[in-house]
């Protein structure tokens, strides 16, 4: 499974209050689901991430840091660098650094996996200031993907509250319970809509 492409690739966006989410829901989550999935944190461009090492402790999959070029394989967990903006194209990342806008990495990467995976696009918000993640999961709901967004679990609720209030949210629920919906949604044969 590791060299085949995802039948669905799941982007994962947070900012402050996220890192909670994101461990929540990769302790729920089977390594064999065939997706890959793309954690997007908001990271000062100074700092330096150690995401990619925590998530590992949480997951059996592989986690790694997107650089240019790199494929997207299934089974995979993925961590953007700092200062960066990802995006996809033809399952493979987009890297251009340094970043152009400050807090627009969400977006920037969700409105570029909608336009790459259309209905097997998957956007998800967690915890987190301000409103990143809105237009992107937007774009993946025009173009026949799901989205998710995190409850009243979330530390700082503004992100995930602002996507809801924008009406591109088809489902709100805590990380751990995202997992079955996505399990449901790989075993469909076509990626049909979930109920």
């Amino acid at each position: 499974m590791r060299t085949l492409r995802p039948n669905f690739i799941v982007g994962i966006g947070a900012s402050a209050g996220g890192l909670n989410g994101f461990t929540a829901f990769l302790d729920a989550l089977p390594s064999n689901t065939g997706m890959a999935f793309v954690l997007l944190l908001h990271i000062a461009p100074a700092a330096e991430s150690h995401l990619a090492e925590i998530s590992s402790r949480h997951t059996k999959m592989l986690v790694l840091v997107a650089a240019h070029a790199m494929p997207i394989r299934a089974n995979h967990v993925f961590v953007n660098p700092p200062n960066v903006d990802l995006s996809i194209e033809n399952y493979t990342f987009k890297v251009v650094t340094p970043r152009t806008r400050r807090n627009v990495l969400i977006d920037g990467f969700l409105t570029s996996l909608a336009e790459a995976m259309g209905a097997r696009a998957i956007g998800i918000i967690l915890s987190g200031y301000d409103g990143d993640g809105t237009k992107g999961c937007k774009r993946i709901k025009a173009k026949g993907g799901t989205t998710f967004a995190q409850d009243v679990s979330a530390e700082v609720p503004e992100m995930p509250l602002h996507a809801q209030a924008a009406g591109c949210i088809d489902f709100v629920l805590p990380p751990d319970k995202i997992s079955d919906y996505l399990q449901r949604l790989a075993r469909t044969s076509k990626g049909k809509r979930i109920e």
